[in-house]
């Protein structure tokens, strides 16, 4: 991986329209060689090298196509793969995180995402939904490790939408999309797509409105999403007053104190059906 040497620091054009829109796109942060760890990792993951509920063993002969096609998503593998938390604490992406949040960053959350062809996206909704802080930091670093086009279902966001209040939620029934809720009211007229290549990183504001829709060409588009928050702030989630299965990829943690905890636990996520 770059060591911090190979930092850059965001230009005030950048933090301005990271203000101004709920969203960021850096083109090339990550390298091609560490695109090509990432996905060689996900493999791995895929193939069940690692102890994560719902990940079925699959015959050595197997190609790797084959491991990552049988699955969407896989929460938390930092917890087992060691390449997966060191890309949580990517150096260019934790500088950069330190000028989008505050000196002080914390990571709660990986994610990684396969989306074999044909498989659906999520609705719209806003993380901060489900990972509410108490300061408005939550941010998504989202990398992507295959170019991300239309076509095999890229993100799609409601620009200004962090400005606003988390919408209401229900269930939906359109097929474009997994079980998961979607939120109500959403501007779509005022929605786009952003279409990236292989290492660019998406910062995204917790309040962002954003989604993706199911992968309509005949490849991968894998992106390991992390999800990062001010440090100085309590997470009350997963029923904690102050979630501390977390590690600072930046700064110092200013409640070092209070210890540590490993609650998190790897697994797959469902595709479900509605």
């Amino acid at each position: 991986m770059q060591d911090s040497a190979a930092t850059r620091d965001l230009t005030p054009a950048e933090l301005a329209s990271y203000a101004a829109q709920g969203f960021l796109a850096v083109e090339d942060l990550v390298s091609p060689a560490e695109c090509r760890e990432l996905r060689a990792e996900a493999a791995r993951i895929c193939r069940g090298t690692y102890p994560i509920r719902g990940i079925e063993p699959i015959p050595p002969d197997a190609g790797d196509d084959e491991a990552m096609g049988r699955y969407l998503c896989v929460h938390q593998p930092h917890k087992v793969s060691p390449v997966m938390f060191r890309y949580c604490g990517h150096p260019r992406i934790a500088r950069a995180l330190s000028q989008l949040i505050g000196p002080n960053v914390k990571c709660m959350q990986s994610m990684l995402f396969l989306k074999p062809p044909g498989f659906p996206g999520q609705a719209y909704h806003q993380d901060e939904r489900y990972i509410p802080t108490e300061d408005r930091t939550l941010t998504g670093a989202w990398i992507a490790l295959d170019d991300a086009t239309i076509e095999n279902g890229c993100l799609w966001v409601v620009p200004g939408s962090h400005r606003g209040p988390i919408l209401p939620w229900a269930k939906h029934d359109n097929p474009e999309y997994d079980f998961a809720e979607e939120a109500q009211g959403v501007p779509r007229e005022q929605e786009a797509p952003l279409p990236c290549r292989a290492g660019a990183v998406l910062f995204f504001h917790g309040h962002l409105l954003h989604s993706s829709r199911r992968n309509r060409s005949a490849s991968f588009r894998r992106v390991l999403v992390n999800h990062y928050m001010s440090a100085e702030s309590r997470l009350r989630w997963q029923g904690k007053d102050d979630y501390r299965d977390v590690f600072v990829v930046h700064g110092t943690d200013p409640h070092a104190e209070l210890g540590y905890e490993d609650l998190a636990l790897p697994h797959l996520r469902a595709v479900g059906s509605r």
